[in-house]
């Protein structure tokens, strides 16, 4: 296998950085190093990365490279740094298959499955668009769906902010029925004290899964018999294994969610499904960037064998950066594999080259309760 001999990084809009890690055959492979709202901080981690360990190192020794970037400078984990090493890590398994000619799928040992189901995300203003948003998606063809209510609750939950949660999920399954499945994103807005009692109430709705009702440091707070048998979902914001297991031994959690660009990569997400698999739990890989990290995600859904679902890509601007978008798209609620080469997208890098740069400054909103105080995004 050739040596990497260069990298660039392309900041585009709406919120993503791009990485091309050249090497000496003149492969490249392509990754998503990027943390929203962060992505000047990861740039300079990953500038970092590939200067101090990876530059003239032979491009296949990829989990020795994972393992050096981890475990080299002696303080580890974390947003930043995880993200940094998703992206170098989804770079270096694009140049393996290219240069082996084989789908990064078939390098980690084969598909153990035909196509994945796709979950449309439903972001409604107010609960009236809910009707409307629901029966579009189904529509389309997808049968399951993720609501993130944002409805403003207070900092500790009133009886009339639970009914609004409920409400929410109460109208979007009375617009498409039972035959559709429908989780609930609570995006960690709830108080570790009222969360027992805001699940209880969700169970009479019959949610697919609730994820992120409170935020990482509270998920070890709650207990199971106070919300009986909804699946919750987690992981957006745990970065590798080490951070799902204590959950995952708790029985705290039921669906793993880490993201392809923050929890290390193709590499690292790969030992979080092995680990989470003993404890009986599924794998839903969060993807909330571009379109190279969600080509990386549906090749491990697709390898993963307790992979269940994964979001529909993000539809603006992939036709500027991927020339083949329909690969990318679902149809009929579900996603298939490319069987090209690594990670299976033809990148257009003249459009990137063309967007880097321009209006790509996005930073992550500041949001307040009505007294003032500040309240997670």
């Amino acid at each position: 296998m050739p040596q990497i001999v260069d990298y660039e990084l392309f900041k585009v809009p709406p919120r993503w950085l791009f990485l091309k890690i050249e090497t000496a055959d003149g492969t490249a492979g392509w990754g998503e190093p990027i943390l929203e709202g962060r992505a000047d901080t990861v740039r300079t981690a990953v500038e970092e990365l590939m200067d101090g360990y990876l530059l003239g190192e032979e491009s296949s020794r990829i989990e020795d490279h994972w393992q050096r970037m981890y475990r080299g400078g002696f303080y580890r984990g974390g947003p930043v740094l995880m993200s940094a090493i998703a992206g170098i890590d989804q770079a270096l398994w694009d140049i393996k298959g290219k240069y082996s000619g084989e789908p990064v799928y078939d390098l980690l040992g084969g598909q153990t499955r035909d196509h994945v189901p796709v979950y449309k995300k439903l972001v409604p203003d107010d609960a009236e668009k809910i009707p409307e948003l629901a029966t579009e998606a189904v529509d389309d063809g997808y049968t399951t769906l993720k609501l993130l209510t944002t409805y403003q609750t207070s900092p500790l939950e009133s009886t009339a902010d639970i009914d609004a949660i409920c409400e929410s999920l109460d109208i979007a399954r009375a617009a498409v029925g039972r035959e559709i499945d429908i989780g609930i994103d609570l995006h960690g807005h709830i108080s570790a004290s009222m969360a027992p009692r805001v699940l209880s109430r969700l169970r009479e709705f019959d949610p697919m899964f609730v994820e992120e009702p409170v935020r990482p440091e509270h998920l070890r707070m709650l207990e199971r018999s106070s919300y009986h048998d909804i699946p919750i979902a987690f992981g957006e914001r745990l970065y590798s294994r080490w951070e799902f297991r204590p959950h995952l031994e708790q029985r705290c959690l039921d669906i793993v969610q880490p993201d392809i660009s923050h929890a290390g990569g193709i590499t690292e997400i790969t030992n979080i499904a092995s680990m989470a698999e003993t404890y009986g739990a599924k794998l839903m890989m969060s993807c909330s960037v571009g379109p190279i990290a969600y080509a990386a995600s549906t090749q491990l859904s697709h390898h993963v064998t307790n992979a269940v679902h994964q979001p529909a890509v993000a539809e603006r601007y992939i036709d500027a950066y991927v020339d083949n978008v329909d690969d990318l798209r679902s149809e009929n609620g579900r996603v298939s594999l490319s069987e090209k080469p690594g990670l299976g997208i033809e990148v257009n890098e003249q459009g990137i080259r063309e967007h880097a740069g321009q209006g790509s400054d996005w930073r992550t909103p500041i949001r307040r309760y009505n007294d003032g105080s500040i309240v997670e995004w």
